[in-house]
This record gives C-alpha cells, structure tokens and sequence, in this order.
C-alpha cells in the first residue's frame, strides 16, 4: 500500500509539472503559486532533487525588485483563471499578480538541503537563493510593518493562503464593492460553488486588487492605503520559522552577516508574536491593525504557531487544543474550530482539512517532542489519502474530498508524511 501510494503521489506531481514550475492542478490553477511552489519542492526533493531546486528557482526568477515574491506567476496564457494579467496590470516582464504569500521558501530550502544527497554540489545554487530570501523577508518587516512593531499584516485575504477564512470575515466587511463591475469567475466551473468561497467576497477580494493597481502596486504605500491590513499569527510564524532556518543556513556556509540579520528579524517577531497569546481560547488571534482588536476566532491560524519556536507552555496548550479538535473530528486538524458557528465543514478554509496545515503543524510538534499528536495528525492525513485521493482539502467530519483533485502539494505532502514522519514512528 505504501508503494502504492507513493506511486501515485509521484504520478500527480509528473501531472502537474510544466517543465520548469508546477501547476497546484489542472485546471481550477493553471499557473505558478507561490508557497504552493515551495512546499511541492519539498515533494520533489524525495524523488528529483535536481526538479525541486528548479521548482524554487523558477519562483525567485520573478522576484520583484524591492524584494516581494509574488503569488502567482502567469507562465503562460490560460483564460480558465480568473482574475488574470489583465486585472492586475503589475508591468512585469512576465506578468504576475501584485501581492504575495506565505513564505515558506527559507525553511523549504533549508530541508531540502539537509537531505541533499550531495551537499556541496549545490551549495552554489543555495548561496544564489539565500540572499533574494533574505531580501523577500527584509521586505515584509519594511512594507508590512512600517511602524517596527515585528510582526507583519497582510493587506489582502489571498495573502494569508486561508482566502476566506472567518478570521477576515469583519474586516472584510470593511472593504467597498462600488466600482468592482461585473466579472466571470472561473474557480466554480471547476469546484463545487459550494466549496468555494462566496460572490460578496469574491466581490471584495477584486476591490482589493483594483485599489492597490491604482497605487500602480507601490508597496511603499500600499500598506496605509489597505482597509484590510491583518495580523496573522499563523503567517507571522512561517516567516519567523523560515527566517530562523535561513540564518542557520547562512550561518553553514558562511554567511554570517546574513545570519546575524536574518536571527534578530526572528527573534524580534518572535517575541511580538506573544501578544497575539489567548489564554481564553488556548492559542493565538490574528489582530486587526486598523481597529487594533483581536479577533475572537477560533481557526487554525492561531495554531500553526507551534511551527516556529514559540516557548514550550504554548506548545503544549496548541497540543491540548488540538486533543480537544481530534474529539470532535473524524479527521484532523479542522481549519476552525466545529463548534463554531461559522464552521463549515467543506468551504474552503471555513472548516475543511488541509494536509498542507497539518504538515506544518506536525513538523512543529515533533520538534517539541509531542510525538503522539505527529502520530495522529500522520495517521489521519494518510488515511485521508487512502479514502478520498489527493484532493485539495477534506471535510473533517466524513473525509469528503472537496475543491480540486490530483493536487499538487497534497502529493508532496504525502512524501513527507510517509517517508519522513511515519518511517520514524
């Protein structure tokens, strides 16, 4: 079963490349995104390395010049995705959407290299991606968090990866539809409409997107201009995460300033991060800047912060509430909390599992040594596979799979949940 699976996972991510780039899958997303990129390298690595430094290559190659990556990268015409070039209207050379992503890059890189098969064959190729790294995290701290707080917003909901989770639900409402016009979305001619998230926000989401090209994507400005400027904590993390893993990256082959910068961007998000802390709920809110309130919601966002080295009493409470969602679940971990009542067990990032989540989640938790938690996040995320396929995400209740099939990164997720956290059980 096991080689079996594996087989099939390698099979989706042969399907999904395009040379060069990996399409998430056929068409629902027809181009390069970006942590969808790195976290597939990450899959690769386990059969191709050669593909997976490719993979966060090809990514960097579209770096902008102030440092941003962007989200997605349009390789080449494909009317199936909307909004396209077209509506975003950034300029570049290769067209891209404007704003940017969870940036897992640093800590991809650092595990793929650690399990290089011949490190100093591509040291060069690592030194090459560090400092456009670095420069993409130096970014966020000068254009997400102008005023030096340590910990960045993100000014639009696609930025977060969690498009409409209800983390943005109040914020969201905040941002006009006066003006949007009408458009044709092309995401529910290939996923249930049910799936997907709603009109009204699609609404507000290309508001967004037109206001920011009217600031002609100048994000030196685009930050105070936003209605929508969100803290978190669960993207605050990945970036400490990756910026952590950079600077011991640096520190290896020799990059000491780098490392020293990169180790006190983290260490002073780090200590920032605590104030995002519910003793309430047992994990940490996302913060609207613009009313500077926390946001009482329960989702996976406040959980994922056991990905990066928050102390261990909060390590262990993230592990307690997690015990409490594996109750109420068929399968872990929810994308928010099932008591809620704005849980929805197959929209998108309302409720569904994704093995992205809990992937990272785990990989946090072993490094805690909670070792019985990786267990059964590895256990439901493979029996996951085994009776709904490589979907984009699942209902926790049932294991339905939802939005799109032979995904990408549910493939390299695979990968590293068998060949990695099962072989150490």
């Amino acid at each position: 079963m096991k080689n079996e699976t594996l087989q099939k996972a390698e099979a989706i991510l042969r399907k999904n490349d395009r040379g060069s780039y990996t399409v998430p899958t056929h068409g629902l997303y027809p181009f390069q995104w970006n942590w969808d990129s790195c976290l597939s390298a990450i899959g690769f690595s386990h059969i191709d390395e050669d593909r997976a430094w490719v993979e966060i290559e090809t990514l960097f190659n579209h770096q902008w010049e102030d440092g941003m990556v962007p989200h997605i990268v349009f390789h080449q015409h494909d009317d199936g995705y909307f909004p396209g070039p077209s509506v975003w209207q950034t300029g570049r050379k290769v067209d891209t959407s404007g704003i940017t992503q969870p940036p897992v890059a640093g800590f991809a890189v650092k595990r793929i290299f650690e399990r290089s098969s011949n490190p100093e064959n591509i040291k060069s190729r690592v030194l090459e991606l560090l400092p456009k790294i670095h420069a993409w995290h130096q970014w966020f701290y000068r254009c997400r968090d102008p005023k030096g707080s340590g910990l960045v917003a993100i000014i639009h909901p696609w930025e977060s990866g969690r498009d409409n989770s209800n983390d943005w639900d109040n914020a969201l409402a905040r941002v006009p539809t006066d003006g949007v016009g009408s458009f044709t979305r092309r995401d529910t001619a290939h996923a249930d409409a049910s799936h997907r998230p709603t009109q009204g926000q699609y609404e507000r989401y290309i508001w967004l997107v037109k206001a920011f090209r009217q600031h002609q994507w100048d994000n030196t400005t685009l930050h105070d201009n936003s209605p929508f400027q969100m803290i978190d904590p669960g993207f605050n993390a990945i970036l400490i995460r990756s910026c952590f893993d950079l600077a011991e990256l640096a520190d290896q082959l020799g990059e000491t300033q780098m490392a020293e910068e990169s180790r006190a961007l983290a260490a002073h998000a780090l200590a920032a991060l605590e104030s995002l802390w519910s003793d309430k709920w047992g994990q940490y809110l996302c913060l609207d800047r613009i009313s500077n309130e926390l946001v009482e919601s329960p989702s996976i966002g406040g959980l994922i912060p056991v990905f990066t080295n928050i102390p261990m009493a909060r390590a262990q409470a993230i592990a307690a509430k997690l015990d409490e969602l594996h109750q109420l679940c068929s399968y872990g971990i929810p994308s928010h909390h099932p008591l809620s009542e704005d849980f929805d067990s197959k929209r998108y990032w309302k409720g569904p599992v994704w093995l992205i989540i809990n992937y990272l989640i785990a990989d946090g938790l072993r490094k805690y040594g909670l070792t019985a938690r990786v267990e059964r996040i590895t256990s439901d995320s493979i029996k996951l596979i085994h009776q709904s396929g490589f979907a984009e995400y699942y209902s926790p209740l049932d294991g339905e799979p939802c939005g799109g099939l032979d995904f990408t990164w549910t493939a390299a997720m695979v990968f590293e949940f068998i060949n990695s956290f099962a072989a150490e059980q």
